[in-house]
């Protein structure tokens, strides 16, 4: 008899294990970041506190940063992280025409979409870009930089996107065949870049990826010698490795083994309404970038996704809304924020999901 119960008892247990499994409920993880993009002022002119919101962080354009602003943030407890767009050229090639990016044809890129790039080796453009931020972090008592527009010209935002092949100038060119080591043939600009993308396809798409690298390096370099502490971040298009045939790499140049290295917090902008997706993709997408990067919680780099709360193209419901955020929460992030705050503060039923939510994470 105790021989039978030694065998039936552990047995008997097991399967109520599995039917009835414990009822003690997870440790949560931790949750950094409440943010969200975009200029308070919505709300503060209504006489709202982010705070109430469970909001703690927000994320504003670095052209809109004003003493004003620093002032009140600060009174209302909140972190404040500076959007700076980086490798936007719009205004800038107009004026500097020798920065723009050229393609494989030899001629002046268009505007992608409403999106207007730059060559990013040009060092007129360079010294322009690295003089703003500093005369950024002189100015304000920021807690971090968020780099924008970090990549080669392109539109990724869309369910269709624009992908062209640069740049192809001289400068560029120079610059590629000395990282190389490879001897490109006499001709014309569309006759190199011919003949690049058919015999030096692979070493021209690490190239690329080494100078989207080598500008995260130097704000890093910028930033952490301004302050140590300083964050720096990347808003990046969220593609995985094969999309648009593998174009994440092979068009905008972002190797994220290469940007782990000097990027302190990732931001994938999973905007799901923008780009065709289902809500249920921002969740799943989250889920495999924390794998992908190997996110650990507590450890940097961390991940803080900016979800799509802006009725576009189509309008985004409260429940909508609500599963989006859930799912930038998901994975190994510890932080989540929105685009917009103006559309956020146009609409009480996602404000209310966003305060619910926010509220819960934060006690």
């Amino acid at each position: 008899m105790t021989l039978i119960r030694s065998i039936i008892l552990p047995t008997f247990l097991f399967k109520l294990a599995v039917l009835f499994p414990s009822c003690d409920k997870p440790e949560e993880k931790a949750v950094e970041i409440r943010g969200i993009y975009g200029h308070p002022k919505p709300y503060w002119d209504r006489e709202i506190k982010l705070s109430e919101l469970g909001v703690n962080s927000i994320f504003v354009h670095s052209s809109a940063i004003n003493d004003k602003m620093m002032q009140q943030a600060g009174s209302d407890g909140l972190k404040v992280f500076a959007e700076f767009p980086t490798l936007n050229g719009k205004n800038y090639v107009s004026d500097h025409p020798e920065a723009w990016a050229i393609d494989e044809t030899g001629e002046q890129v268009e505007a992608a979409s409403w999106f207007m790039g730059v060559c990013p080796n040009d060092p007129g453009f360079r010294q322009y870009r690295f003089e703003q931020l500093r005369n950024l972090l002189e100015r304000y008592d920021l807690d971090g930089i968020w780099m924008d527009y970090v990549h080669w010209h392109a539109q990724f935002e869309d369910p269709e996107p624009i992908l062209p092949e640069t740049c192809f100038c001289d400068r560029c060119l120079s610059a590629f065949s000395a990282f190389s080591e490879i001897d490109l043939p006499q001709g014309s600009t569309s006759g190199k870049a011919t003949w690049i993308l058919k015999n030096a396809n692979n070493s021209w798409r690490t190239w690329r990826c080494r100078v989207i690298y080598d500008w995260t390096a130097a704000f890093r370099s910028i930033i952490k010698k301004h302050d140590p502490e300083l964050l720096l971040g990347l808003y990046h298009c969220p593609w995985n490795d094969a999309e648009f045939d593998s174009a994440r790499m092979r068009i905008l140049g972002l190797d994220y083994e290469l940007l782990k290295q000097t990027i302190d917090v990732f931001s994938p902008m999973v905007y799901h309404g923008r780009m065709g997706r289902e809500p249920e993709w921002v969740q799943e997408n989250i889920s495999w970038f924390s794998n992908k990067l190997g996110i650990q919680q507590g450890v940097f780099p961390k991940v803080w996704p900016i979800v799509q709360a802006y009725d576009d193209p189509e309008l985004i419901s409260g429940e909508e809304f609500e599963l989006v955020l859930r799912g930038g929460l998901s994975g190994k992030s510890s932080g989540v924020m929105m685009f917009t705050t103006n559309a956020m503060a146009q609409s009480d039923e996602k404000t209310g999901v966003m305060r619910r939510l926010y509220v819960d994470l934060s006690k």
